[in-house]
């Protein structure tokens, strides 16, 4: 599904150059869940970008569902950005004056999919993250959990081929951040393909696969059996 090889990017910055990843390869299967981790400045965010094909490295390469991106167009990475990823934010992005049922439609507009076809599929993906009863809702009337939710939504709503999460529970309470952690989990059971990055171990252990990076190359690529958290207890209010 996806494979980085020697993967090299550099930014420079007034008289310098500073190499944010240097010499990164590794491959995701379609089917895993695999965490990207790493500590401030170690290139994960840089990995990121890459891998949502929001920029292009400086040297290596990159495939994405049989498709090499390493070099592509503004134009072509939007292209592929819109049919073969998924995005899901720390912040949801999500319009505050569309209801949660445009705010998933809204990539399938993009699409040019007509009016009727991108209603109906973006209230199934609602109905599958369980709130198919607020698809009339506005992102101020609905809780940092089924805002996220939302989001979850919108990134499946165009059948990606990949399902690219930045801090997904960066802005969740724990038992929250669990609920959704175990939504992904059961997404991708279904078979879609995740790749998650975070600074929480608990998210991490979550995923099949743990990948760390340090001062921009890959420090350990680990196998693991993932954790499906409990639900903490409600607290009484």
């Amino acid at each position: 599904m996806l494979e980085a090889r020697d993967l090299v990017k550099t930014y420079r910055m007034a008289q310098q150059e500073v190499q944010a990843l240097r010499g990164v390869s590794f491959h995701v299967n379609a089917g895993e869940m695999v965490a990207i981790m790493g500590p401030s400045g170690s290139g994960k965010s840089t990995l990121m970008t890459l891998l949502g094909c929001l920029d292009t490295p400086t040297g290596g390469s990159l495939n994405l569902d049989g498709v090499d991106v390493s070099s592509a167009s503004e134009v072509q990475l939007s292209q592929i950005r819109n049919q073969k990823i998924g995005f899901v934010f720390q912040s949801f992005n999500l319009l505050s004056d569309m209801t949660a049922l445009e705010n998933v439609a809204l990539p399938l507009f993009y699409a040019r999919i007509p009016k009727a076809e991108r209603l109906q599929r973006a209230s199934e993906a609602l109905k599958h993250v369980g709130l198919g009863e607020r698809q009339e809702h506005t992102p101020i009337e609905l809780s940092g959990g089924q805002q996220q939710r939302v989001s979850i939504a919108r990134a499946l709503v165009s059948k990606p081929a990949l399902l690219l999460a930045d801090e997904p529970t960066g802005a969740l309470d724990t038992r929250t951040s669990y609920e959704i952690m175990r939504l992904l989990q059961d997404l991708n059971q279904e078979g879609s393909t995740l790749v998650i990055i975070t600074h929480e171990p608990d998210i991490a252990r979550c995923c099949k696969r743990v990948v760390v990076l340090r001062d921009g190359k890959i420090e350990s690529d680990t196998p693991n059996t993932p954790w499906r958290p409990d639900l903490p207890e409600e607290e009484e209010t």
